[in-house]
């Protein structure tokens, strides 16, 4: 059973597309690596289809589209090089208002975790740079690294849940990827989407609790500017 606003008492946040501005960049460097594998026919909304999608997940479905001989492993190994290159060099950026925001949740004693499909090593390195880890234990950030399955499945965020010693319906995951909604619906929290590149669809619409334009219209969600003192 879902919770009321008032009720909610920990917040899970996707990392990519939520809190820093990395997603576009994923999204570029899928179709770039894909190209140069040959595959000139995969398309932004291919890139799209793999936002925080597990690789036993993501194999099967490109193979499904464009057949067997679909180069995955080496795509995927030659994405994780053009990530790098991109961001070589330059500053992770926090997603807009995304360190306000956690600074008022943490006062208003909200408990936060991160459930990303990055490795650990690369989402502390993306946090420490775009200035949040400190807003984070770090044995609260979940990675997909970490488990048998990761996003749609749910086992990201019920680990997540079980870390912060929550029930799932008293945690609220903000996700902004289909993938990510799939799996935080399917673990039983409470979901709320502040879209980054798309937009959910009916199907995906039915599965939300909320849908907020920007991160910082989460403060307002949670009626936290109304309460004016720690909870």
């Amino acid at each position: 059973m879902k919770r009321s606003r008032s009720m909610i008492k920990a917040i899970i946040f996707d990392m990519d597309g939520v809190l820093i501005d990395t997603e576009k960049h994923f999204v570029k460097a899928w179709q770039d690596a894909a190209h140069e594998c040959g595959v000139m026919e995969f398309g932004l909304e291919h890139a799209l289809m793999l936002r925080s999608m597990a690789a036993e997940f993501a194999e099967p479905a490109m193979k499904e589209i464009f057949g067997i001989d679909f180069p995955y492993k080496e795509i995927r190994t030659r994405r994780k090089e053009l990530m790098e290159q991109r961001l070589k060099g330059r500053n992770i950026e926090a997603k807009p208002e995304a360190e306000e925001v956690l600074r008022a949740l943490q006062i208003h004693g909200y408990r936060f975790a991160i459930a990303t499909a990055s490795d650990f090593v690369r989402a502390v390195r993306y946090l420490t740079q775009a200035g949040l880890i400190e807003y984070f234990d770090r044995k609260n950030i979940i990675c997909a690294t970490e488990l048998e399955h990761g996003k749609p499945y749910p086992d990201i965020y019920l680990y997540a849940c079980e870390k912060l010693g929550e029930k799932p319906e008293d945690c609220v995951a903000i996700e902004d990827s289909p993938n990510g909604i799939m799996s935080a619906y399917r673990a039983g929290t409470n979901v709320i989407m502040v879209p980054d590149l798309t937009q959910p669809d009916e199907e995906l619409s039915k599965m939300l609790t909320g849908k907020i334009g920007s991160l910082g219209e989460l403060l307002s969600y949670l009626n936290i500017e109304e309460q004016g003192e720690k909870r």
